[in-house]
């Protein structure tokens, strides 16, 4: 039955488990009493709520305190082995794939190079599914204890009705993928387990706003740095954030060429792989036959010698214009959304962390107008290497608890889902 404004009893269900789930998750161990101020719930919905999380193993006890004169309160949170997802990250040099309890702890990882054959759709889809296999192996976990698999890609990423989620990555030579399909097809899963695809940066602005560094504000843009550069807009309208390709904001007519096809883009300038090119055409010597973290680590090295060295001139000019580009860049996300952070992640970014952080700001509150960029701080995100992967896990976590902790419902029986219908559309005839 529907209530005036549409919800039904089943809906309020679920909007008081979600209230209780999230705020112990945030905020736990907390007891009955206390969350009831928390979550807005009366004494007698909070007892229902946690009588029914701790009948479905979502909750347990974890202490308790004392209270004012009374029997002590049983403190409770979040049971860790309640439930199980992946991250997939992606990546520039590899594909990164980790195991999580409920809590986000990791228990288990594995990594893919990616090396000559770069973004080889067939060989992307091979490492995610071997790689699932070998982290539900390692952590003795069964695939049907997962809530979902959360993937952060390169790309825009499309979700359409007949051809489930498509990827479409201009930079790595993808045109409308249908990544999903192909993960479904020969999948080690079952068909009950979600796939979440989205955007790497959005991704990695999911992990820094729960977790990390963005963690209280409102307004947030989060940008990855590594072989390109992308960037993750929050705000209050979009909560979850937003990706926006903002590597392919023209900084310079008829500049530079991007691997995007246009001239002049942000990522031809301030990504590693153009930074590490134009290193080699000013007369720098970028180690041959290596990988681009391996090769920035030695540009960095060669600028900014141990020891008191002499600095090689010719990286440290190309990083010098490079924080200039970058700075110029975030002073058009301060311009045209004054958010209230910019947190910058990604390998390159952390990679070159401290040391490029001052320029990049300097320059950013430079080209920037007065205003909102006296009202904005730049800092490094806090999550590390595995930022992408964490905000990827998030995903199939997030829509858990707008399930109220349910688990997603049985694909019901009847004709062939759209994925088989992705597949055979891109079979060649």
């Amino acid at each position: 039955m529907a209530g005036r404004n549409g919800r039904t009893v089943r809906d309020l269900r679920r909007a008081n488990r979600t209230a209780v789930l999230q705020r112990l998750y945030f905020d736990g161990p907390l007891s009955r009493f206390e969350l009831g101020p928390v979550t807005g719930l009366s004494s007698g919905s909070v007892s229902n709520v946690v009588a029914d999380l701790v009948a479905d193993g979502l909750l347990e006890e974890a202490g308790s305190v004392d209270s004012d004169g009374g029997r002590p309160r049983t403190l409770l949170r979040v049971a860790p082995g309640s439930g199980h997802m992946i991250g997939v990250d992606v990546g520039e040099t590899r594909v990164r794939i980790e195991l999580f309890d409920l809590t986000l702890t990791e228990l288990a990882r594995t990594e893919r190079p990616l090396t000559h054959q770069g973004y080889d759709v067939e060989v992307i889809v091979g490492h995610i599914r071997d790689g699932i296999t070998e982290v539900l192996a390692s952590a003795e976990i069964a695939p049907e204890q997962l809530l979902g698999v959360g993937i952060g890609v390169p790309g825009i990423v499309e979700r359409t009705p007949d051809r489930g989620t498509v990827v479409h990555g201009q930079t790595i030579g993808w045109d409308a993928v249908p990544l999903e399909a192909l993960l479904r097809d020969g999948s080690p899963l079952p068909d009950t387990v979600p796939y979440f695809i989205d955007n790497g940066a959005k991704t990695l602005g999911q992990a820094e706003m729960w977790f990390g560094a963005g963690r209280g504000a409102r307004n947030a843009v989060v940008v990855l740095f590594g072989s390109g550069v992308g960037a993750c807009l929050v705000t209050p309208e979009a909560e979850h954030g937003r990706a926006v390709e903002w590597g392919h904001l023209t900084v310079r007519v008829r500049g530079r060429r991007c691997r995007c096809g246009a001239l002049g883009c942000l990522e031809a300038y301030a990504g590693a792989e153009s930074l590490l090119e134009r290193w080699g055409e000013q007369g720098g010597r970028p180690p041959e036959d290596t990988d681009e973290e391996t090769a920035l680590t030695a540009m960095l090295a060669a600028a900014y010698p141990a020891g008191g060295g002499a600095a090689d001139p010719v990286a440290l000019a190309v990083l010098e214009e490079t924080a200039e580009y970058l700075g110029a860049g975030l002073s058009d996300l301060i311009n045209l959304f004054q958010p209230e952070r910019i947190l910058i992640g990604g390998w390159a970014g952390l990679q070159l962390g401290a040391r490029f952080l001052p320029a990049v700001r300097r320059h950013a509150v430079s080209y920037a107008l007065r205003h909102p960029a006296e009202r904005v701080t730049i800092d490094l995100g806090r999550l590390g290497p595995d930022a992408v992967t964490v905000g990827a896990a998030i995903l199939p976590l997030a829509d858990f608890f707008a399930r109220g902790g349910r688990r997603a419902e049985p694909v019901p029986e009847g004709p062939a889902p759209a994925w088989r219908a992705a597949l055979r559309e891109r079979a060649p005839h």
